[in-house]
């Protein structure tokens, strides 16, 4: 059985350890994320502008459409002409 000073493995080495990142890297970092968190912004808001322009589109032409079905209903009397009853049949 082989031990740790037996077996070297590739990468396990203390010149490959990983370095803290330096000054200009997480000021580089944070400049990127506040980029990114920028655009995305930016974007959504042109979708949310898009959508409400869309829904605006889509109900002024319903309310368009239906104006005149509209307006007949305000014209029909509330006891306007119902039909009810019953069907009885003989099956003879």
């Amino acid at each position: 059985m082989l031990t740790n000073n037996e077996l070297r493995l590739p990468g396990s080495g203390p010149h490959l350890r990983a370095r803290t990142p330096g000054l200009m890297s997480r000021m580089l970092t944070t400049v990127a994320g506040i980029v990114v968190i920028v655009g995305v912004f930016a974007v959504s808001m042109v979708v949310f502008a898009a959508v409400a322009a869309a829904t605006l589109v889509v109900g002024s032409y319903l309310w368009w459409k239906t104006r005149t079905l509209r307006r007949r209903m305000r014209a029909q009397r509330p006891g306007g002409r119902i039909i009810e009853g019953e069907v009885i049949r003989d099956e003879s």
